[in-house]
């Protein structure tokens, strides 16, 4: 189980070498394979565009979340598992310090929304 979740974290950094932040443009759309409908519904979907709106995903964030997501072994990927995989997608990337905050105060703004 261990590892597992290296392996996990392993393939976090792996495709960090090959991003380039400036080149993609804010303009696309993401279409999803017939596997990703499977393992992420209209919600999960709906929440990754999301975030890639208000600015804390870059498009070669998304595909590494993506990524990362369908990685996990689990049947059933909501959206609180997509916020923290979004926490350490952001952490591990250098210059990233801003996008994280932000995502942090989303994820704890809205669990302290649900206590009260």
């Amino acid at each position: 189980e261990i590892d597992r979740a290296l392996d996990w974290l392993d393939g976090l950094t792996d495709q960090q070498k090959c991003l380039n932040y400036g080149s993609q443009t804010v303009h696309g759309t993401r279409v999803y394979n017939a596997f990703e409908h499977e393992r992420l519904d209209a919600s999960c979907r709906g929440y990754i565009t999301y975030l890639e709106q208000i600015g804390i995903l870059s498009p070669p964030q998304r595909e590494i979340l993506v990524d990362r997501l369908l990685a996990l072994e689990t049947t059933d990927i909501d959206v609180e598992q997509i916020k923290w995989v979004v926490l350490m997608v952001l952490f591990s990337q250098p210059g990233q310090e801003l996008a994280y905050a932000r995502m942090e105060d989303l994820v704890f703004e809205e669990s302290s929304d649900l206590v009260h």
